[in-house]
């Protein structure tokens, strides 16, 4: 089989199942493990896949948004345990801004000893933080059914009025090339005006996230460290160091 009709097999394979190993890679083409290895190398360069281990899955570029009830059910114990370590960077009396999503909510009960003041565009936090105490301000916006986030212009024109100690906000796709990426416009716009804010910028990031490509461009993986999980050993997280801090947290 020639290189190219091979890179081709392998990137069929990927369509029809997402997920491959290198196993079958290998029986489908008939070529050895080091080729094939060196062929997932050459496709993760051409962003047509991402390594895994033992394998590769499909680099999936989405426009669709999970729902709230979707993502608040996905891999909760790991998002909690990445809030509790974000919640410790944050300092007694700082501002800072949480965006809306289903990891930064879960900071909200590790920040009641902290005396601070948080600005949210996340409708779902508002409340929460009430009842935890904390002095609050809302962005103000358009809701967004999907992800009961606040966007649009309303929400950029009331966040230049802010400063912030520290900004913590979600994604739904991080990767070496591509960056942070969401699947709406308006709520890229939103994390990209707050990253211009903080004085310190963290993307909180559950091992799902790595290596995915969502529809629209928030911003590089230089301009925000992220903070992730050690679940999943298969992924390499080293590589991303090379752009950005990355602080990973045990589980």
């Amino acid at each position: 089989m020639l290189h190219v009709e091979r890179q081709e097999a392998i990137l069929q394979l990927l369509r029809d199942k997402e997920n491959v190993s290198v196993q079958q890679l290998t029986d489908k083409t008939e070529a050895s493990e080091s080729t094939i290895r060196r062929d997932l190398i050459d496709l993760e360069k051409e962003q047509q896949l991402k390594r895994v281990h033992g394998g590769a899955s499909l680099v999936k570029r989405r426009k669709e948004e999970p729902t709230i009830a979707e993502k608040t059910s996905k891999n909760r114990t790991e998002k909690i345990t990445i809030a509790s370590y974000a919640a410790g960077l944050v300092q007694h009396k700082d501002c800072i801004f949480l965006d809306a999503g289903t990891t930064t909510i879960e900071m909200i009960p590790f920040l009641t000893e902290k005396d601070v003041i948080v600005v949210t565009n996340g409708t779902q936090h508002v409340q929460r933080l009430i009842d935890y105490g904390i002095e609050t301000y809302v962005t103000g916006g358009r809701v967004k059914k999907e992800t009961a986030a606040l966007i649009g212009s309303k929400v950029v024109s009331a966040l230049s009025a802010y400063r912030f100690d520290h900004c913590f906000l979600g994604m739904n796709g991080v990767h070496e090339q591509h960056g942070y990426t969401t699947p709406d416009p308006e709520e890229a716009i939103v994390k990209e005006t707050v990253l211009q804010l903080g004085t310190q910028a963290y993307v909180l990031a559950d091992h799902s996230k790595l290596g995915e490509v969502s529809f629209a461009k928030v911003a590089e993986l230089a301009d925000a460290a992220f903070i992730t999980s050690d679940v999943a050993a298969g992924i390499d997280r080293e590589r991303y160091q090379d752009y950005t801090e990355v602080r990973t947290v045990k589980m």
